[in-house]
């Protein structure tokens, strides 16, 4: 058997957001050595923040990556905490323009259900991520922005005998040289998100081998 292939995204910055944190956590993670990460080949892929982007690069990286899973990073600036999203709404805004300054044209993805799961897994995620001791929260409202598409697109792969299993992770706004969000509330920062980020990578890396071998 060969070995597993996970595939780590992010976004670049967008509207409102000059700066996106899931550029270096991805770029992070990728590099991480470990003795279980020995047979696992990780690739990574920033998006631009684009619907267009998402709908031409998502196919071609997964023909090209063939990955196993696939653990997906995005930013929500006004949350003070980790989110692992549970699922992918058919919902898009027709408020806000993407980084090429294109709104969507329709409040759906797809004409058929309201939501679509991501699956059991996320609460194992979950799990692995507060093991850290970062503060993370299952949420089931993933937006109507990119970060909600990309998760819609995903799970459709996914249904279509793509990855084996996807994941969707918010994260918050970073500390930068010891900035503060508020009186008394630290930001969270890098570090802090690339321990969570590696505990929820090796949970991936464990799930997508129990999917390959039932039995193990």
């Amino acid at each position: 058997m060969t070995g597993l292939r996970i595939l780590l995204t992010g976004f670049g910055p967008f509207p409102g957001a000059p700066y996106n944190p899931t550029e270096p956590l991805v770029a992070r993670l990728t590099r991480l050595r470990r003795p279980a990460l020995d047979d696992v080949a990780i690739s990574s892929h920033i998006f631009p923040v684009t619907y267009a982007a998402v709908d031409r690069q998502l196919p071609e990286v997964l023909a090209e990556v063939k990955p196993d899973a696939l653990l997906m990073f995005g930013l929500a600036a006004r949350t003070p905490y980790l989110r692992i999203e549970t699922r992918a709404r058919n919902a898009v805004t027709m408020l806000w323009p993407d980084a090429a300054n294109t709104r969507s044209s329709k409040r759906g993805i797809a004409g058929h259900a309201d939501a679509m799961t991501f699956g059991p897994h996320t609460a194992r995620l979950l799990r692995a991520a507060c093991l850290t001791g970062i503060d993370a929260r299952a949420s089931r409202d993933a937006g109507a922005y990119l970060c909600n598409y990309l998760s819609w697109r995903a799970i459709e792969r996914v249904r279509a005998g793509g990855p084996q299993l996807a994941a969707f992770i918010h994260i918050p706004l970073l500390a930068r040289g010891g900035a503060v969000r508020r009186k008394g509330a630290p930001r969270i920062t890098l570090e802090e998100l690339v321990d969570a980020g590696e505990a929820m990578l090796m949970e991936t890396v464990r799930l997508a081998r129990k999917t390959r071998s039932p039995l193990a």
